[in-house]
């Protein structure tokens, strides 16, 4: 049996960058203690969500890989503790721009960098004028505890992202987000929508997935937005596992079997049965 431990942390953020990441390394610590040998942190978990606006002044907040503070400290903390951390990060290389998640083993090496595939546009969440779409492909990576792949909140709407993670031999899905209300409509609600979207990947794949959300109103001129937190983790059949409210600072955990859930996918015939020659319309944008 390869079993593994699993934590996905749910926290608010303030002006204060570095009382962020030291909020986040307290997070990460406790989580450790109670057990955690993969952690997950939200996304953009450093700052506010700047892209509620168009803001060219926030460009800045962009780093490279090198010189990045959180995956400094975070890949420290990682070879410290023996977790595994999914580092999401505002990343600068050369003129380009990308949202980007880290893959730091529990030895406190970067694996690689994924970058988010999938950038939406709309009010109050504004990423086009922050990112240009990733060019590193879907990725997985082999950690101490397991292969895992990772996507960044908008990817967790394709289905064709975590086929193709599961594909890739992903055993575990992460998705660090930021989601919560519409400042245009302020009655729309996608957090049931949201989630079931992710617990059908699971179960369409056999791999469990986490998603971890931030909770707290944030304000960015005259644009706000509640997040409404709500972060899972499912088994590999897409049931949830440990959920947390819309509203709570929280740590949620979940054990997985790894060789188990390989088993429940040969005999289940998913990817037996898979006719790839038959799929050749998803290779387009309009299905011709």
């Amino acid at each position: 049996m390869r079993n593994v431990t699993v934590a996905a942390v749910q926290m608010a953020c303030t002006l204060d960058d570095r009382e962020n990441l030291e909020k986040a390394k307290a997070k990460v610590r406790e989580a450790a203690r109670q057990g955690a040998q993969i952690v997950l942190l939200q996304e953009l978990f450093e700052r506010l969500y700047f892209c509620q606006k168009e803001k060219p002044e926030f460009y800045t907040y962009a780093e490279t890989v090198e010189d990045c503070v959180a995956l400094r400290e975070l890949s420290a903390l990682a070879g410290e503790l023996g977790v595994v951390l999914p580092v999401s990060f505002y990343e600068k290389s050369g003129n380009a721009l990308f949202n980007s998640l880290a893959m730091l083993d529990a030895d406190g090496t970067n694996l690689g960098v994924y970058r988010k595939s999938h950038i939406p546009d709309g009010p109050g969440y504004e990423e086009k004028f922050y990112f240009s779409p990733g060019d590193t492909g879907f990725r997985v990576f082999q950690t101490r505890y397991g292969v895992v792949g990772a996507g960044i909140c908008w990817d967790q709407w394709f289905p064709e992202a975590a086929r193709c993670m599961a594909l890739m031999g992903a055993e575990l899905i992460f998705y660090p987000t930021a989601i919560g209300s519409e400042p245009q409509d302020a009655q729309l609600d996608s957090m049931p929508h949201w989630r079931r979207c992710m617990m059908g990947h699971a179960a369409a794949n056999l791999v469990p997935v986490i998603a971890a959300n931030r909770v707290g109103t944030e304000r960015i001129d005259d644009s706000q937005i509640t997040f409404y937190g709500s972060s899972f983790l499912t088994d590999c059949r897409g049931e949830l596992l440990a959920q947390a409210n819309r509203t709570e600072e929280t740590i949620l955990y979940a054990a997985y079997d790894l060789d188990e859930n390989a088993a429940r996918r040969l005999e289940w015939g998913l990817f037996r049965d898979r006719r790839p020659e038959l799929y050749r319309p998803i290779l387009s944008l309009d299905g011709k």
